[in-house]
């Protein structure tokens, strides 16, 4: 897979592809589902993805809590597992927000690009104040001499697969189901970074790993597991939240601890799938009670882990 971030300058290499267009965040069930009935639409050529940097909804607002599923060389990296041979990841940044849905189609896919073929789903809107409809597109695209498959939404005894709707399931409390949707647990990746050392005191040191953009789930208490940079997968059991017990509240922030590992993780990247909510989180009475209920929770996460294969 090569990604391609600069749309006013792809290499003639990279042209005559067949993308698929979304946001991809999660690259959830659904969004497989498209780029599989593409390349089953356009078997010969490239498969590829059009997606944009940043969210637009983080663009437009900004003062919103962060919302990303992954964050973008993770999207990447997972759009390529599935298939993704070509990345567009457009900038989305004030000039592309101003884009006419004319500009879109003829300057960014059509003379950019140089795509040969074009999949999205029956909802997708473009171009300025999304002025660009599914039938403007069909139309335009045709007159071009570019093809267009409609792919319809995957969809459930709940409706359609989307990206909001896993980002609900984990708000809620519930990573089991939103891994159902997206084929895979759902992690937070990020680098290890220095904390207070207060579980080091409390006999259950932990890597601190900043939430980032990524959407921030439910507090609590979570059985996780954790992929090293070497490939390694440890299992752990993991705190979300602004630790009430012994903090200012002020800051929430993922805290794993990894059973059965002793060595130096700062710096390092990890990725910390969650598996199961243990409990939601809550305020102890003292250090003594929170380091017992911590020692409850580690076997409880070891036994929901036992589980998996």
């Amino acid at each position: 897979m090569t990604l391609y971030e600069d749309w006013t300058a792809i290499p003639p290499e990279a042209r005559g592809a067949a993308v698929a267009l979304g946001n991809f965040d999660g690259v959830h069930l659904g969004h497989r589902h498209l780029l599989r009935s593409l390349h089953a639409a356009r078997p010969e050529l490239p498969l590829g993805a059009v997606t944009f940097e940043p969210h637009p909804r983080e663009f437009f607002r900004p003062q919103d809590p962060p919302l990303r599923l992954m964050l973008p060389e993770i999207r990447a990296r997972i759009l390529q597992e599935q298939g993704a041979q070509r990345v567009f990841q457009l900038r989305f940044d004030a000039d592309f927000s101003h884009l006419s849905p004319d500009a879109f189609v003829e300057s960014v896919l059509d003379r950019a690009l140089g795509v040969k073929h074009v999949a999205c789903g029956p909802d997708f809107a473009f171009g300025h104040r999304r002025a660009g409809s599914i039938a403007y597109l069909g139309h335009k695209l045709e007159t071009l001499g570019i093809g267009l498959t409609i792919v319809p939404p995957l969809t459930d005894i709940g409706g359609p697969f989307s990206s909001s709707r896993i980002r609900r399931l984990l708000q809620e409390g519930y990573p089991e189901r939103a891994a159902e949707e997206l084929g895979r647990p759902w992690f937070i990746a990020g680098g290890v970074a220095h904390g207070d050392k207060r579980g080091r005191l409390l006999g259950f040191p932990t890597a601190n790993i900043p939430l980032g953009r990524h959407i921030e789930p439910a507090r609590g208490v979570y059985a996780v597991t954790i992929r090293h940079p070497d490939g390694r997968v440890t299992r752990g059991v993991a705190n979300i939240g602004r630790r009430p017990t012994i903090n200012d509240g002020q800051e929430s922030r993922l805290e794993v601890h990894i059973f059965d590992v002793s060595e130096d993780l700062y710096g390092q990247t990890l990725e910390v799938s969650l598996h199961k909510l243990l409990r939601e989180e809550r305020r102890f009475e003292g250090l003594d009670a929170l380091k017992a209920q911590i020692a409850e929770d580690a076997a409880s996460a070891r036994i929901v882990l036992s589980t998996l294969s």
